[in-house]
């Protein structure tokens, strides 16, 4: 009788547990389940998406694709319709490598101081001595000539190129886009301002990347560009700079009016010259995109500040580095294997191209003092953990 008083008992409490004894139990376990029906509902509104409405999503993405595709195709038959003439001057190794791209979407010549006409050849191109550079200008259909020289001998390049670009200007009455490539900008951007005709539109800009690091294409790639000059008018193409109406930065002179919209516009935004030179340089643009470079339009100066805080102390550290004699082991790990990459590129590029990137980028001497005392900050650490005074290390 006492275990079945005990069975009786038990089940007495788990039918109270469960709602079956008194009100009291009763009303706790109506409002466990009222709490369970609120949050339940509450996710039923949070997720009340109708039925068949992912497949609909996933259908107009399927159309935006479409789109996208098609407008590119569109955009392809207007550039090959409408194909520039494109100059590349400097056909070296970076010459011959942008070449090899432009010729997909133009027509391409190279011109330099060697012997390059097999090599301009095989890619499509057609070439002419740097000799002959001057008359071929004057005399021959050139949309677009690229400066491809060396940093060290841009300014004899541009200088030696005007005469003729005068000439052009006066028995053809026009003139080619003039872009560089140079890994500053504000140094080359200055030499054109002050020595091309004011009638040349000016685009700057520095693909960054190389034959080496782009050996497998251009995608994903970044290239930094500066609309710097269109028809006779200096363009603000910093990033802070205010837009006109057709997306374009406000020029830095004072032909420029604000709407009653209180959108600015610029005066020589609808003139035929500007509306010709927009659409060359867009023309020129749009194959470094469908390359599948990553666009990025900035200021030459805010270029020069930013690369001498990466490029520059890149290139730096791997000259430093190459400078120890570095060398593979048995042992290498990823992060060292990582550091013999980055100096191999680095020391594969000419030393006129690293000269060039401290001795023209106003910015390059505050990183190299900046980095000497980060050494000696990191360095001095070390030294004090070891109670040793600041010195000079044993450079065996």
């Amino acid at each position: 009788m006492l275990a079945v008083a005990l069975l009786l008992l038990q089940l007495a409490s788990i039918c109270a547990f469960v709602g079956v004894g008194g009100d009291g139990d009763r009303r706790r376990t109506t409002t466990f389940a009222s709490r369970a029906t609120s949050n339940n509902a509450e996710y039923d509104a949070a997720n009340d998406v109708p039925a068949g409405q992912l497949e609909q999503l996933k259908k107009e993405e399927a159309r935006l694709a479409a789109l996208l595709a098609s407008v590119r195709q569109e955009k392809l038959a207007v550039l090959r319709s409408r194909p520039l003439s494109i100059g590349v001057v400097g056909f070296g190794r970076f010459g011959q490598f942008i070449a090899r791209s432009f010729a997909k979407y133009g027509n391409v010549f190279g011109s330099s101081r060697g012997d390059y006409a097999d090599i301009a050849s095989e890619m499509g191109a057609g070439y002419t001595p740097l000799s002959d550079l001057g008359e071929y200008i004057v005399t021959k259909d050139v949309d677009v000539l690229v400066l491809a020289v060396s940093i060290v001998s841009f300014e004899d390049t541009v200088k030696d190129l005007v005469p003729y670009l005068e000439r052009r200007l006066e028995t053809r009455g026009d003139l080619p886009l003039i872009v560089d490539v140079a890994s500053v900008k504000e140094h080359p951007r200055n030499i054109l301002l002050d020595n091309l005709p004011k009638e040349c539109d000016v685009l700057c800009t520095h693909p960054m990347f190389g034959p080496d690091s782009a050996a497998a294409g251009w995608q994903g790639q970044t290239f930094v560009y500066e609309r710097t000059r269109i028809d006779g008018v200096l363009v603000d193409d910093s990033q802070s700079a205010p837009r006109t109406s057709h997306g374009q930065n406000l020029t830095s002179d004072t032909s420029t009016f604000m709407d009653e919209n209180g959108i600015m516009h610029d005066m020589h935004e609808l003139t035929e010259a500007h509306v010709e030179g927009m659409d060359r340089i867009s023309r020129f643009l749009s194959i470094w995109e469908e390359e599948g470079c990553q666009m990025v339009r900035m200021s030459c100066a805010e270029h020069d500040e930013y690369a001498a805080n990466s490029q520059f102390i890149t290139h730096l550290t791997g000259r430093i580095l190459g400078a120890q004699g570095l060398k593979a082991t048995p042992v290498d790990t990823m992060g060292f294997k990582n550091l013999l990459r980055l100096v191999e590129t680095t020391n594969a590029d000419s030393f006129d191209l690293f000269y060039g990137l401290y001795k023209l980028n106003s910015n390059s001497g505050y990183t190299i003092g900046r980095l000497r005392g980060a050494l000696d900050d990191v360095v001095g650490e070390l030294l004090q953990r070891d109670g040793i005074a600041p010195g000079v290390f044993d450079r065996r």
